[in-house]
C-alpha cells in the first residue's frame, strides 16, 4: 500500500507529465509554422514519450489499487521567437521535471515506500538523457544555429528521431 504523500505526488506528476507532452506539441506546432519539420519532429516525439511517461505512472498506481487524480491541464505558452528560445524553454522545463522527480523519491525515502522509490529510479535516468540531449541541441544552436545552411542541417538530423514507445524496465 502507497502512503498517502506518495500517492499525492505521483498524481501530481502525472499531470506534469501531461503537461509536457502538451507544451512539446506547442512547441511542435510552432516549429513546423517556421518550416523547421525536423525540429518540429523531434518536439513531436517528445511530446509522445511524455505521454508514455504519465501512462507508466497511471499503471503503477494502478496496480497499487490507488485512485487515479487527472487534473487539469493548463494552456502551454505558443508564441516563442526562435528554436533557441524554444530549446532553452525545454532544457528548463525538463529541470523543473527532474526536481519534481527527485521530490518523488525524497517523498518515497521518507515514507519507507521502496518498491516506489525503486520504480523512480527509471525516471531519475531518463531524466538525465532528457537534460543531456537537449544540452547538446542548444550548444550547436548557439555555436553554428544563426547560419541557415547550419540550421538546415540540424533540422535535418532532427528530423531523423525515431519514436520508440517507453517502457518502464
Amino acid at each position: 500500500m502507497l502512503g498517502t504523500k506518495v500517492k499525492e505526488i505521483l498524481n501530481e506528476q502525472i499531470n506534469k507529465e501531461f503537461y509536457s507532452a502538451y507544451l512539446y506539441l506547442a512547441m511542435s506546432a510552432h516549429l513546423s509554422d517556421m518550416g523547421l519539420y525536423g525540429f518540429s519532429r523531434w518536439c513531436e516525439i517528445q511530446s509522445r514519450e511524455e505521454i508514455d511517461h504519465g501512462m507508466i505512472l497511471v499503471e503503477y498506481l494502478l496496480k497499487h489499487k490507488e485512485k487515479i487524480d487527472l487534473k487539469n491541464i493548463s494552456s502551454p505558452q505558443m508564441n516563442f521567437s526562435s528554436p533557441l528560445e524554444i530549446f532553452e524553454q525545454i532544457y528548463n522545463h525538463e529541470r523543473e521535471i527532474t526536481r519534481s522527480i527527485d521530490s518523488i523519491a525524497v517523498k518515497s525515502d521518507e515514507e519507507c515506500d521502496f518498491a516506489t522509490r525503486n520504480f523512480i529510479d527509471w525516471y531519475l535516468k531518463e531524466q538525465i538523457e532528457e537534460e543531456d540531449h537537449t544540452l547538446r541541441i542548444i550548444s550547436k544552436l548557439k555555436a553554428f544555429g544563426s547560419e541557415k545552411s547550419s540550421l538546415y542541417l540540424m533540422d535535418k538530423e532532427l528530423g531523423q528521431r525515431e519514436y520508440h514507445q517507453s517502457f518502464y524496465q
